[in-house]
């Protein structure tokens, strides 16, 4: 083997891991760093949110799903002096637990961020509108999250946990797949 191809492909594979890691990083925003990092960085690194909401005290919070398939929701927080004050990963069950029936749609979206559209279902009978967010449960199997809406007033009426199937011959997939 040429020698010079063995290097060339060496450099160009440590390339690729770098940029591949540096793109993971702005991903979850994990290379902002809190108090440091300004609204702007976090744009610059993570995108533009999905949602955000400004607060009175001029704090923001912005929401980041990674979806539409994916199975983390990033939410970052910034202090009303422009600086980041920490980035959280939300789809979890501490998260989860947060949701209590009697809720608002909005007030949902600020634990969770929003769910998938492809996971948005109405039930006519019941007038139930169902959000569904997929994340992974501490097995490293793909989990839905569910929230029942009353569908007249937004308040929430349950939620509840349920293993996502879609996998091959129907099995739970794991994370990572």
């Amino acid at each position: 083997m040429d020698s010079r191809f063995s290097v060339w492909g060496g450099r160009g594979l440590l390339a690729f891991t770098v940029l591949l890691l540096a793109a993971c990083a702005g991903y979850s925003g994990s290379n902002l760093q809190p108090g440091v990092a300004t609204l702007a960085d976090v744009v610059a690194s993570m995108g533009e949110p999905a949602m955000s909401w400004k607060d009175a005290d001029g704090s923001e919070q912005l929401a980041y799903p990674r979806g539409p398939a994916g199975t983390q929701t990033f939410m970052a927080f910034v202090g009303p002096d422009g600086k980041l004050q920490r980035v959280d990963k939300v789809l979890n069950t501490a998260h989860f637990a947060r949701v209590q029936g009697g809720m608002t749609k909005d007030q949902v979206l600020r634990i969770l961020g929003p769910s998938g559209s492809q996971w948005t279902q109405f039930y006519a009978r019941s007038n139930q509108l169902a959000w569904s967010w997929l994340f992974c449960n501490s097995w490293n199997q793909q989990e839905f999250f569910d929230v029942m809406f009353d569908a007249s007033t937004g308040i929430v009426h349950s939620t509840g946990q349920h293993p996502n199937l879609g996998g091959r011959d129907g099995s739970q997939p794991p994370c990572g797949q």
